[in-house]
């Protein structure tokens, strides 16, 4: 059985905090350094989002999921969910009736208890909670502690079956062929070894499921890329600065200059198996969406 780290998320509603001003003095580089950085932005990320953006992010995001392909019932999973947008919208296609895979939780309960619990035992618990949740993963232990946040404070009954795990996309500890749909959102270009994750991804979901995965588009036009660069120096990046984020924030250029356009995207993810992807340009040019097949 697969291992999962769990942990209890302390409710921070209704408490606000300024992030640490403290600037990235090396480039963004590893993995750690990626991690580091989201949990610097987390308290500011969302309202970040909606003024760049000017709240356009949600209506991208309502498309990623569209092109999932989720439908009640069905198992899904959100990897490098951040604060849970994608997460809250797939439970709303997924419903009160949604799935998760819920292993390592019981490979833990099991350890724990010494042994107590029988095998068979266990493989019944696995399959008790199978119809409860929804479950969204992230390397970031503070947009995991927002997004549990946000989850408390809302009262549809299919935000409750989400279930917010810290993990990385690398090594996803689920079994093979285990969910009908997949997303990503502003996650794909973050991760170091991009193959790795798109091979993970490719290894958890069901034949014939789809994962949509939506980021800013490296655009092969040099107009849309000089607007997109102009738009970080001179607007993203001095609103940053306004919360000590002017650093964190610079790197969002260069991450966009090393991600792959849309096309590489597509072959990528034809290397690594899936039979279908199509890479479709949204915002205006801005912003992309890929959509792969298993």
């Amino acid at each position: 059985m697969a291992t999962t780290l769990q942990f209890a998320l302390p409710s921070i509603a209704g408490r606000r905090r300024r992030p640490d001003s403290r600037s990235i003095n090396r480039p963004v580089r590893c993995a750690a350094d990626r991690q580091a950085l989201f949990n610097r932005i987390a308290p500011v990320y969302d309202n970040l989002n909606d003024l760049f953006s000017l709240g356009r992010h949600r209506v991208w995001k309502r498309m990623t999921v569209s092109w999932s392909g989720v439908k009640e019932g069905d198992t899904v999973l959100d990897v490098c969910c951040g604060s849970g947008d994608l997460a809250f919208l797939l439970s709303e296609k997924v419903g009160i009736t949604g799935k998760l895979r819920f292993e390592g939780v019981i490979a833990m309960k099991f350890d724990q208890t010494d042994s107590y619990l029988t095998e068979a035992l266990c493989l019944e618990l696995v399959e008790f909670w199978q119809d409860l949740r929804v479950i969204a993963l992230d390397f970031s232990r503070e947009q995991l502690q927002i997004a549990a946040s946000r989850q408390s404070e809302r009262s549809k009954a299919c935000y409750k079956n989400i279930e917010w795990i810290e993990g990385d996309a690398v090594e996803l500890p689920f079994s093979k062929s285990s969910f009908d749909a997949a997303t990503i959102g502003y996650g794909l270009r973050n991760i170091v070894d991009r193959r790795k994750a798109m091979e993970e991804m490719y290894k958890v979901l069901k034949p014939g499921s789809k994962v949509s995965i939506l980021d800013f588009n490296k655009s092969t036009s040099s107009l849309n890329s000089s607007i997109q660069d102009w738009m970080i120096d001179y607007i993203v990046v001095p609103i940053a600065s306004g919360y000590g984020l002017a650093n964190e924030y610079h790197y969002l250029k260069n991450s966009i200059k090393e991600y792959l356009t849309g096309n590489e995207l597509e072959k990528l993810a034809g290397e690594v198996g899936f039979s279908e992807a199509k890479f479709y340009e949204i915002g205006a040019g801005f912003m992309g969406n890929l959509v792969a097949t298993r």
